[in-house]
């Protein structure tokens, strides 16, 4: 199973890092990242990979959510076939 990981929010130093930590933790593989700043907000996408990850997708969502508050930006977890089926015209 595949998942999108958003990050958003003013730019500051380790967000990536910070990111990365929690997927090592998880046991979720990233498989492709894109990143800009834009007149100082920091703007991430990563598609992981779930396959081998060591917890429900709840709770996937849960970590990243209170990495997002501890960060002050907005960190959202949606799986592919969610985010897929939001976004289909």
């Amino acid at each position: 199973m595949k998942a999108v990981i958003t990050v958003i929010g003013q730019d500051t130093v380790g967000v990536v890092a910070k990111v990365s930590a929690v997927c090592a933790e998880l046991n979720i593989n990233i498989e492709d990242v894109t990143q800009s700043i834009m007149q100082n907000m920091f703007c991430m996408i990563m598609l992981v990979n779930l396959s081998a990850c060591t917890v429900e997708p709840g709770a996937v969502r849960e970590h990243f959510a209170a990495l997002g508050e501890q960060m002050g930006m907005q960190v959202t977890f949606t799986r592919q076939e969610v985010f897929d089926a939001m976004h289909k015209v």
